[in-house]
């Protein structure tokens, strides 16, 4: 009996040490869990934390630099035809239409210069015979004192009488990378002042047909930044900023036919146009050669009996093309040498010269080759 009673007394007491042993272990075990995913969504937070910091950082910083550009302009409404059953001999009388003031936000742009250099795009301010005016993040107007646009590229100046103004750094774009941070700033619908986009830069050198029905159309631009951040009409000339701070591209275009899909002209092309506008004086001087013309590939030059080069469609009268002789039905097959093709077209050729610079052409003519010399004169 007394062994019984000791040997009821061992059970009881390893029971009791054996549960509170797997207490002891189902707690530790615990414990190590909630450390485990503690530990494992730390990294995540801070990551999402870093960035909304550098966003937050970079808007904070570029807002003040950025513009919305307004027009004003006078528009003149369709006369009507007004019917009077009181005149037989002349029952309809044309009333003339009305004309009406128009003001209202058209784009974006951002400063460059503390003393009111502003980039926009050449289609917001297209209409030469309007008034503009840049209204900034504190709602400062100033009026446009003087807007120069870019012949070759979809971008112009407005200049402003202003000192002390707050201009954004500018990048390089030679050196972007696809999906590296890209956030868009601007006035989009011509409403939504102060408006930023955030995404990354999804494609380069991409060609592309700039503007929108709301905007007005525009010209073929190449070579430019393809981006996922939201950019819709009243967007262009706002500026395309880097997580650094600093313009990588200025917003010009939006896909009609996609989603999430906005074109950017590189910096690198402002930083051009900047040091042009410097260089000459305070204006924009762009090399012109005065013909309009058609690149003939080598199919299509045999089948034409013609050499491969440009066929000149149109010479503009009084150019440097019609000073020098040149013809419609030219082909120009060289330009310093260089043979004329998609490649070498001559636009790129002459972008790359200055007012007053001399091309030596060779043209083919009546089934004959000529030279011509050609100097270069100014775009208006």
């Amino acid at each position: 009996m007394k062994k019984i009673i000791i040997l009821v007394v061992l059970i009881a007491l390893l029971t009791v040490f054996g549960v509170k042993a797997g207490y002891i272990k189902f707690a530790e075990l615990k414990k190590l869990s909630f450390q485990t995913a503690t530990t494992s969504t730390t990294p995540e937070k801070v990551v999402v934390v870093s960035e909304e910091s550098v966003i937050i950082k970079v808007v904070k910083n570029a807002q003040p630099s950025v513009v919305t550009v307004s027009i004003s302009t006078t528009q003149q409404n369709p006369d009507s035809i007004q019917f009077d059953p009181f005149n037989p001999t002349n029952p309809f009388n044309t009333i003339p239409g009305e004309s009406r003031k128009i003001e209202q936000n058209i784009g974006s742009g951002f400063i460059v210069s503390e003393d009111g250099l502003i980039i926009t795009n050449k289609h917001v301010v297209s209409d030469t015979t309007a008034t503009y005016k840049v209204i900034t993040q504190e709602n400062k107007t100033y009026p446009a004192v003087q807007v120069f646009r870019d012949p070759l590229n979809d971008l112009a100046i407005i200049k402003v009488d202003a000192r002390g103004l707050l201009p954004l750094p500018l990048g390089d774009s030679d050196k972007l990378q696809l999906g590296q941070l890209a956030i868009a700033f601007g006035t989009p619908l011509g409403e939504f002042r102060n408006t930023v986009t955030q995404g990354i830069v999804s494609g380069l050198g991409r060609g592309i047909t700039a503007g929108s029905p709301f905007e007005g159309s525009v010209e073929r631009l190449d070579n430019v930044i393809q981006t996922d951040a939201a950019i819709s009409p009243g967007n262009s000339g706002g500026p395309l900023v880097s997580s650094a701070g600093q313009v990588i591209g200025i917003n010009t275009a939006v896909s009609q036919e996609g989603q999430n899909i906005g074109f950017a002209i590189p910096v690198n092309v402002i930083k051009e146009l900047i040091n042009n506008y410097k260089s000459s004086g305070g204006k924009i001087s762009r090399p012109f050669l005065g013909i309009r013309y058609k690149v003939l590939d080598k199919e299509s030059a045999v089948l034409n009996d013609l050499p491969a080069g440009a066929y000149i469609l149109e010479v503009v009268q009084g150019s440097s093309a019609d000073s020098a002789g040149l013809q419609k039905g030219d082909v120009i097959v060289k330009i310093d040498g260089v043979q004329i093709g998609k490649e070498d077209d001559i636009s790129n050729i002459v972008r790359t010269k200055k007012v007053g610079d001399r091309l030596a052409l060779q043209i083919w003519r009546d089934k004959q080759t000529l030279q011509k010399d050609v100097v270069l004169g100014e775009a208006k």
